[in-house]
């Protein structure tokens, strides 16, 4: 008796590759490379008239792919569809099902949160209907998008420039952004004072710093030079008395395992990496890489998650290896379980390491320099939410100088917990040297330091701040955060400065257009509203065309009325404050398919352009002028003082601002044949070197 054949078909090449290693002989594994068919990108591909009908058509240069495919499923005994375990992922195995001609009732599905030998076995085992729910969660939010992407982009077109492009989560993304920069500009800053008394115990030599807090019993602040004098020479007057010391114990927990968000808000604050960049190779984890001997295997669990749930059996490895390898001291008494935001999904695990026992060192070998830094942040995080609390000896002191309150702490790590392994950023030891006190001891007033200070506008928004915000406020979902980032950058609403999120004056004016005529779509309520719509499509609770239904009527009309009230807006070209060199017409600041670029006033008649030299956040080693990143003939990129001619300072490779401490040369940042990157002195004479600390870009 012939043996059954069964094809399997995944979204990637990598993920075949792996797959193929776990199945035997009886199984062919073929990758679709993503969706196999989609909406025209030539017209709106939706039927408005027709309860808005999709009209869905196999994709340009899939079709031998489709019919290669449907070849392979002819000779199987049975097709099973292995795409992404998310919404997307079933909506494309809804895709092949529709492209193969297989029965809608057919048990063709089969989903694992983890590319290991064992949960390809047991999914293989546990094989399902394509659901439905999921597939028109995904239809809804893909019609949605083109309804609102395909009607407004034309709109900026024909009203501001041609090349944008408006979308129902990127477009409040944006406004966040912009809203954020008006409070910046319009932000007053005020004046206060710093206080800090450096205190002693009469007969010690022991001192200890206590910051002013309070007058009269009530929170005070110092706001002006006149009221610092004031109250220095009234302080000095006064004997300083202990009120009360507390001492206690504080704990504190580890943070769960990573979600999407929270790995791409870490991976940039701890490894300098940009979203995209996160989710590229945090995809290469998670669809598997050789590790010699031991084969192919995924090395992470599915990384597109809202939810901190853990299996058990991961809690079980993990609480065995801290276990043995920091002492049971480490390990609590029962599980650490984390709550999941209440908008979560919780469809899949946290992200987490496939095996525990599969630590970084194992397999760095294996691994590229990014893979290895990625994976090091994954497992020690998760190997910490899984460990005892960190305890902290904590020590506060109120004193005071007649009316006047101060407060001196102090906090040291009595047992380190989770942070043997992952150490927070967010808590450090504070430090303060205080001797032992009692209630009604005497101090003596060694010196009075104050310092002036004033407030400080909300800070722009960096890669995981605003990652973050998109987050908490319920706008977009785990899969959607980087290419939001990447689309607001290429089409040039927003600029990366120093890594915060500058918009430019492009981003304001699509961002006021939008406002003044569509405020449904840019509010942030509105937006958030609509994924709950969503999730409820996805729960089967209701129709899929609803939520289109009831927002289209509305947005057509706004639309009607915006074509014909909005008039053309002309964005000023920025003057470069130059002439060009060749015809002595002034030089503006242009923006082209790749960003800002300086071109002649006089085009077409001269058509003389330059690159922008942009500043890339150091100071010269030579002069103290800034650097400037700049692009030779060819193209190839190199770096300069932005003194020149007077300082002559040049380099291929990045500067990092610092001093060579052998020879006072320029250090510059070099890749080496490996990829990776190391501190040299741009001197070629000398040899000095270092490894580089944290990440490149």
């Amino acid at each position: 008796m012939a043996e059954k054949k069964t094809l399997v078909i995944v979204e990637s090449a990598a993920k075949a590759r792996t797959l193929n290693k776990f199945l035997g002989r009886n199984y062919k594994v073929k990758a679709s490379v993503g969706h196999i068919r989609d909406l025209p990108k030539s017209k709106l591909g939706i039927n408005v008239d027709d309860d808005f009908e999709p009209q869905y058509i196999t994709i340009r240069g899939k079709g031998d792919l489709v019919r290669e495919i449907r070849a392979e499923a002819q000779k199987a005994d049975r097709v099973l569809l292995a795409t992404d375990p998310d919404r997307e992922g079933e909506a494309i195995a809804w895709h092949l099902q529709q492209a193969m001609r297989i029965p809608d009732d057919k048990k063709c599905r089969i989903e694992f949160h983890e590319i290991t030998k064992d949960a390809v076995k047991q999914a293989i085992k546990n094989v399902r209907q394509v659901d439905m729910d999921r597939v028109d969660a995904q239809q809804a939010r893909r019609v949605l998008d083109r309804l609102v992407g395909y009607n407004l982009s034309p709109l900026l077109w024909a009203k501001v420039r041609k090349g944008l492009s408006a979308g129902r989560v990127q477009s409040v993304a944006l406004r966040m952004i912009c809203d954020r920069e008006r409070e910046i500009l319009a932000f007053v800053p005020e004046e206060y004072w710093v206080v800090d008394a450096v205190l002693g115990k009469p007969g010690s030599k022991q001192k200890f710093s206590a910051r002013l807090v309070s007058k009269s019993g009530e929170k005070f602040t110092v706001r002006n030079a006149e009221e610092m004098e004031r109250t220095e020479r009234e302080f000095k007057q006064n004997q300083l008395a202990v009120k009360s010391v507390e001492k206690k114990q504080k704990h504190k927990k580890a943070a769960p395992p990573f979600i999407t968000s929270t790995l791409q808000q870490e991976a940039s604050r701890r490894l300098n990496f940009f979203s995209k960049r996160t989710m590229r190779v945090a995809q290469e984890l998670y669809e598997g890489l050789e590790l010699g001997k031991g084969g192919s295997v995924g090395l992470i669990t599915y990384l597109r998650t809202d939810s901190t749930r853990v299996a058990a059996t991961a809690q079980d490895e993990a609480r065995q290896y801290i276990a043995n390898v920091f002492g049971k001291d480490y390990m609590p008494d029962s599980p650490n379980i984390y709550k999941s935001r209440k908008t979560a999904q919780d469809a899949h695990e946290a992200i987490r390491p496939t095996s525990v026992n599969r630590t970084p060192e194992s397999i760095k070998d294996f691994l590229s320099k990014d893979q290895y830094r990625l994976y090091k942040l994954i497992w020690d995080r998760f190997v910490a939410s899984q460990m005892s609390m960190a305890v902290y000896d904590t020590v506060t002191v109120e004193i005071a100088a007649g009316d006047y309150g101060l407060r001196a702490t102090s906090s040291a790590i009595a047992f380190p917990g989770y942070k043997k392994v992952y150490n927070d950023s967010e808590e450090e030891e504070g430090k303060n040297n205080i001797p032992e006190l009692q209630k009604g001891d005497q101090l003596k007033l060694l010196d009075l330091k104050s310092e002036q200070r004033f407030t400080q506008p909300p800070p722009r928004y960096t890669e995981a701040s605003i990652v973050k915000m998109m987050e908490e406020s319920n706008i977009g979902r785990p899969s959607t955060y980087a290419p939001i980032i990447d689309t607001l950058l290429k089409r040039n609403y927003v600029e990366r400065q120093s890594k915060q999120f500058v918009p430019t004056e492009l981003g304001f004016v699509v961002t006021d257009l939008l406002l003044d005529n569509f405020q449904s779509i840019m509010g942030v309520e509105f937006t958030a509203q609509m994924e709950e719509d969503l999730d409820e499509v996805e729960k089967g609770h209701e129709n899929w065309k609803k939520p289109i239904r009831e927002f289209y009527p509305s947005f057509a009309e706004e639309l009607s009325k915006a074509k014909e009230i909005v008039e053309k807006i002309e964005i000023k070209d920025e003057e470069a404050g130059k002439d060009c060199p060749e015809c002595g017409e002034p030089l503006l600041i242009r923006y082209g398919r790749f960003g800002k670029f300086i071109a002649c006033s006089g085009f077409p008649q001269c058509r003389y352009t330059e690159s922008i030299n942009e500043e890339i956040g150091v100071d010269c080693p030579l002069c103290g002028k800034s650097i400037l990143a700049l692009k030779s003939r060819k193209g190839r990129r190199y770096y300069g003082c932005s003194g020149y001619p007077e300082c002559e300072f040049r380099t291929w490779d990045q500067p990092t601002g610092e001093k060579c401490p052998q020879c006072g040369g320029a250090l510059v940042e070099k890749n080496t044949k490996n990829k990776d990157s190391v501190i040299r002195c741009s001197n070629a004479e000398c040899k000095f070197s270092k490894a580089k600390e944290g990440g490149e870009q």
